[in-house]
């Protein structure tokens, strides 16, 4: 009874941080529509940083441009992994980061994937114009902080061994 009570504790965590990152970025968005589309960009810091309102109906650079099928077809594959690896990942103070890193990854794809389902295209509107760097949006961030937060893992918090709980094989020599 105390494995579920932590489980379930666990996983209404992560769900609330999926939501509340999703409505964070679905309203920044809102925002940026309703006081961008069509109006002259808005200068943050001159020469360096802006807000441009733009559509972009590709992924990350604009590549693979109005191919919406495929991002909705891969945020779908990318959903059943991250649901089944929170399901696997142990339960405990060890593995919040994890959990987090999962939770804001989620709310990134959520996010986008919420705009391409409703409007056909992702709504982006940060741009440093000093680097002239692809415009991105609040779903973006989150991806890239949580890569990064996977990467840090990966390299200097978690040992291999503690990734055992994503071996099928050792599940399946348990039973």
């Amino acid at each position: 009874m105390v494995k579920n009570k932590k489980t379930i504790q666990f996983i209404g965590v992560d769900c609330i941080l999926m939501v509340i990152l999703t409505l964070l970025d679905q309203w920044t968005k809102s925002l940026v529509v309703h006081q961008l589309k069509d109006q002259s960009d808005i200068i943050l810091i001159p020469g360096v940083f802006q807000l441009h309102y733009l559509e972009n109906r590709g992924a990350a650079f604009g590549i693979l441009q109005n191919q919406r099928i495929i991002f909705v077809i891969l945020t779908i594959i990318y959903l059943a992994a991250v649901f089944w690896f929170l399901h696997r990942c142990p339960k405990n103070g060890r593995y919040t980061l994890l959990h987090i890193i999962a939770s804001v990854l989620t709310a990134g794809a959520m996010g986008n994937f919420i705009d391409r389902l409703r409007l056909g295209y992702v709504v982006d509107f940060f741009y440093f114009s000093l680097i002239n760097f692809p415009v991105f949006n609040v779903a973006d961030i989150f991806v890239v902080i949580s890569f990064i937060g996977i990467a840090v893992s990966i390299l200097f918090i978690y040992k291999d061994d503690e990734f055992e709980f994503l071996s099928i094989r050792k599940r399946e020599s348990k039973a």
